[in-house]
């Protein structure tokens, strides 16, 4: 079957290669998915799981992709809650071969049922995001309805999840990015908008949470601007920095299906829309991802047409 392989450590996503590999095989209480659509973030590149498994032997040539949107094509031993034939959408496991290929094998508990009017490229640019966004903001910052949350990376694949879910819950919501980001960002329900290229991160005041996707000198300036009592979540490295009088929390996503489930009912109420910013086949995945290509939301690679 073809997929897109990496081995090169220090190549970056131009390591991506179109591949021929052997179809891969069910263990016990896994799922074999015909991947219709996944979802591919850069920065796994950088993560051990990509390269190595959880004894910490090289797995190179390895398939990345975290995110997926299929049928189920086959049952490993003992797997049980779903069928053959079956639409689900969910997480790949971060040290296995992963969704950028015609079929991969996943553990059944990491998978949740799509429901039949939800497309598989709109699905697969919900489960990284959707749950790291709902994982921020509910189970780590405990948002509530009245609370004050500023949203770096707004108009990306997570921040635009989490300002609608932030919204949703209740709360005022600021969200940053560049300058072309701001019609999005708004337009998702965002109360108000700073350009981190051209406005100052100060100017904006305390806030109850800061949620970070970016890392660097944007994580160190905010831990600042964290009332007392509040707290500031990120995703983009550990924290070495924290509010004077806060909670700082670094943290990586984990797989819910219950949460999944949730997430699908609340795109198919009109509630939440993930923002797709770019379709490409899987031949065209290692283009998809160079640096110079930025497009506001989640990039999916379509492998297979429903």
């Amino acid at each position: 079957m073809q997929a897109i392989t990496v081995q090169d450590r220090d190549a970056g996503v131009g390591g991506l290669a179109l591949s021929e590999v052997p179809h891969p095989r069910a263990a016990e209480n896994d799922v074999i998915v015909e991947v219709h659509a996944a979802g591919f973030t850069p920065g796994e590149l950088d993560w051990p799981g990509t390269w190595t498994d959880r004894a910490g032997r090289d797995r190179t040539p390895s398939v990345p992709g975290h995110e997926l949107s299929g049928v189920v094509a086959e049952l490993g031993y003992g797997t049980t809650g779903l069928t053959v034939g079956q639409r689900v959408f969910g997480l790949t496991d971060w040290s296995r071969n992963g969704s950028l290929a015609q079929y991969t094998a996943v553990e059944a508990r990491n998978l949740a049922p799509l429901p039949a009017d939800v497309d598989h490229v709109t699905a697969a640019a919900l489960p990284i995001s959707g749950l790291t966004a709902w994982q921020a903001l509910f189970d780590h910052a405990h948002v509530v309805t009245g609370q004050s949350v500023l949203i770096h990376g707004a108009a990306g694949g997570v921040g635009s999840i989490a300002v609608q879910l932030a919204r949703e819950g209740g709360a005022r919501v600021i969200g940053t990015g560049r300058a072309g980001d701001r019609d999005t960002v708004l337009g998702l329900g965002a109360d108000a908008f700073v350009d981190l290229q051209a406005e100052k991160l100060e100017e904006i005041g305390e806030v109850d949470v800061v949620f970070d996707v970016i890392g660097g000198e944007i994580l160190e300036r905010s831990t600042a601007l964290v009332r007392p009592g509040g707290t500031l979540v990120t995703i983009a490295e550990p924290v070495t920095v924290h509010p004077r009088d806060g909670r700082a929390v670094f943290f990586v996503v984990e797989p819910d299906r219950a949460r999944l489930a949730d997430l699908a009912q609340r795109l198919r109420d009109g509630r939440l829309t993930p923002v797709v910013g770019a379709v490409r086949p899987l031949a065209e995945a290692a283009s998809a991802f160079t640096p110079d290509k930025r497009t506001p939301g989640k990039t999916i690679i379509l492998v297979t047409e429903e």
